[in-house]
């Protein structure tokens, strides 16, 4: 028997199970199809945009490296200075100009080999955790559809064609249209569509009669990018089409041809897909023995490149959790923070989706909103406040502290000899770092040796911190001042790792 089995070998499922593997788990992956590799995956259809914040994750686990090599990345920035982004994103297809973010308005901003987000595909993110997971003895098994869920208060079991698969724990990482959370009775509630999607690679006749980039139209949106035949459309006809028959070419002329206003040809077809802005989420992630994470515990349409972002995020938080509890030894209720943390996460992306598609709606009310949207993207402010909210740097977990770093993603801490919070990480353990004079923690930490690394020393730039908490997921448990209290500190650690 395995201490976990997760359902579904994509991004999601594949960094949750390095991250179990890193704690010392068994772990089985299932996954249903048979072969890794697909032209769905793969540039430019499995084109896929990963913020900062899942870029520091790789980091932090000493990823990074990989994943830009098996990105096509060679010029990705240094991590001298925290400068103006790159690319900013966009919101409703109104791209951002990068040139107007306020970097000195983004909280607690440190310099990092992880400053910005990566555009990348998912066989590139699949190969790199994939080579990852086997090194840390998880087993992956292809061609596993799962049937049946069954548990008790001990076990869960995951029944795949003859055979069952019996763990401590059972999480669903099997995306949108999870078979998991329909076996084991999530709670799936939302709004319905207001659009039918599409993804295209086609032929195209006279792609000159395509503008580049993101295009609203009053009859809908299309997207044209640099790669030969790949067009992203967008129809607001309330979902109505989408997966109810086999897109034709004849079909999809027609629709590219009403929300662009042209007579454009598409030639043939060679791939094309459908999908919708229904928003949907679990009422909670956990039910006994079963969890879930992803698209699994959250639908929403993929605008704004939020959704594997969230589910990395949703691994990062479950991995450690699960894995102290696997273990025998987390706090009471930490494997509930699970839910308590993220769903909140999942609503608000849910929300950031659904103003996207209000916004797009070929309509003279959202063609007026669209008009203010652009005036407030306009703005130095707004641009920021719309980055903060892409990038993942605005998230902050409501863990009850008081001091403002508390439940935010870590800066990354470098110290005067040059170590930083992110090499620091890659056990994949907590951190205590004591900037303070006299090493004032020392005595504190020495008990949670197994559960967290503590490192003392001034730092290059310590935000005016005596000592900081960071958990395994890279979120600030605590935050002391320039003489920090040890008992607040012993408290906090105590919470989040249990008994030293």
């Amino acid at each position: 028997m395995h201490d976990v089995v997760i359902v579904g070998a994509g991004p999601v499922g594949l960094f949750l199970a390095c991250e179990l593997g890193l704690a010392g788990c068994s772990v089985l992956v299932l996954e249903r199809e048979p072969e890794p590799r697909s032209p769905w995956k793969a540039d430019p259809l499995g084109m896929r945009g990963l913020s900062a914040t899942s870029v520091e994750a790789f980091y932090r686990r000493g990823m990074l490296d990989p994943l830009l090599k098996a990105s096509g990345v060679d010029d990705y920035p240094g991590a001298d200075e925290p400068g103006p982004p790159r690319g900013a994103g966009h919101f409703a297809g109104m791209m951002l100009d990068p040139a107007k973010v306020d970097v000195a308005a983004l909280p607690f901003r440190l310099p990092s080999p992880a400053m910005e987000g990566v555009m990348t595909n998912l066989e590139a993110v699949e190969t790199v955790l994939s080579e990852r997971a086997s090194a840390l003895g998880v087993e992956i098994r292809r061609g596993v559809t799962v049937s049946a869920i069954a548990q008790d208060d001990e076990i869960a079991v995951a029944r795949g064609g003859e055979h069952e698969y019996a763990a401590r724990w059972v999480v669903g990482c099997d995306g949108g249209r999870s078979a998991v959370r329909g076996l084991a009775g999530f709670g799936f509630t939302g709004t319905e569509p207001q659009f039918t999607g599409y993804v295209v690679l086609a032929g195209i006749a006279d792609p000159g009669k395509l503008r580049p980039g993101f295009n609203l139209t009053p009859t809908g949106m299309y997207l044209r990018t640099p790669a030969e035949g790949y067009v992203g459309m967008l129809e607001f006809d309330g979902g109505a089409f989408d997966r109810s028959q086999r897109p034709t070419r004849e079909h999809l002329q027609a629709v590219l041809r009403r929300v662009s206003g042209t007579d454009v040809t598409l030639n043939d077809v060679h791939l094309a897909s459908s999908f919708t802005d229904r928003a949907m989420q679990t009422t909670t992630y956990r039910q006994g023995r079963v969890l879930l994470a992803g698209d699994a515990a959250h639908i929403h349409s993929p605008l704004g490149a939020q959704g594997l972002n969230l589910g990395l995020g949703d691994a990062m938080n479950l991995g450690w959790k699960l894995a102290a509890t696997v273990h025998g030894h987390p706090p009471v209720g930490l494997i509930d923070t699970y839910t308590r943390e993220r769903h909140p996460i999942g609503a608000r992306v849910l929300d950031w989706t659904r103003a996207q598609t209000a916004a797009m709606r070929p309509d003279p009310h959202a063609q007026a909103i669209q008009g203010l949207m652009r005036d407030l993207l306009g703005t130095r402010d707004g641009t920021t406040y719309a980055f903060d909210r892409i990038s993942g740097s605005s998230i902050r977990h409501d863990l009850g502290g008081e001091h403002p770093l508390v439940g935010r993603n870590a800066p990354d801490f470098r110290l005067e000899d040059g170590t930083r919070l992110g090499d620091l990480m890659q056990d994949g353990r907590g951190v205590a770092l004591d900037f303070s004079v006299g090493r004032r923690l020392h005595g504190s930490a020495t008990g949670w040796e197994s559960r967290m690394r503590y490192a003392a020393g001034p730092a290059r730039d310590d935000l005016g911190l005596g000592a900081v908490l960071v958990r395994p997921d890279g979120v600030v448990a605590w935050a002391g001042d320039r003489a920090p209290d040890r008992e607040a500190f012993e408290r906090a650690a105590g919470h989040w790792f249990g008994s030293p």
